[in-house]
């Protein structure tokens, strides 16, 4: 692939999210609704989707473009230690939904981001929250796979190209630091 077909590629990807507006804005509006109601943000993922999360929680309690308060919200792939003790303890599907047992309170918002839909750790997660009754958004590609329908809103990023996918994540997650920013400056 060369340059000019990657870059086709990716705004391809990213002309295409105007076709789930209302799943982005009703994103958008739980995230909203957490934060003001005073929950936090617990945000996973795995591999690159892992950095995005530990990117988006970095722009709530730090800054994105504003100064304003520290909001909550932490990266569940962020602690390597209690990582490797729950997956040498109940297993690696569990990294992320034992967090959710322990970390979550009511009102607090569950977010997951991953390409193809199916890691067990983030199903295992969406189950938790369901669980306990939390809203959840799920950042997917590839259609959703088995996490589609699981989460209270899907942002299913339209096509099949991974990386594209993580870029589109990534975009819209400084599209919801723009409202944050507005809200809380």
């Amino acid at each position: 692939m060369n340059l000019a077909s990657a870059l086709a590629q990716t705004n391809a990807t990213l002309n295409s999210l105007p076709g789930i507006q209302t799943e982005i804005d009703a994103a958008a509006g739980l995230i909203l609704q957490t934060l003001r109601g005073g929950g936090k943000l617990l945000i996973c993922g795995n591999g690159g989707s892992a950095a995005e999360a530990a990117h988006f929680s970095t722009e709530l309690v730090g800054r994105y473009a504003k100064d304003r308060r520290a909001l909550p919200a932490i990266a569940l792939s962020a602690d390597g230690s209690l990582l490797t003790c729950v997956g040498n303890d109940y297993g690696y599907e569990h990294a992320f939904s034992r967090q959710v047992a322990g970390l979550a309170r009511p009102g607090d918002l569950l977010i997951v981001l991953t390409t193809s839909g199916n890691s067990a750790n983030i199903l295992a997660a969406l189950a938790e929250a369901k669980r306990l009754g939390l809203a959840s958004i799920a950042f997917l590609g590839r259609g959703g796979g088995q996490a589609r329908g699981l989460a209270t809103v899907d942002l299913i990023v339209p096509g099949n190209h991974g990386p594209s996918t993580q870029e589109a994540h990534l975009f819209l997650i400084h599209y919801f630091c723009e409202f944050i920013d507005a809200e809380f400056s």
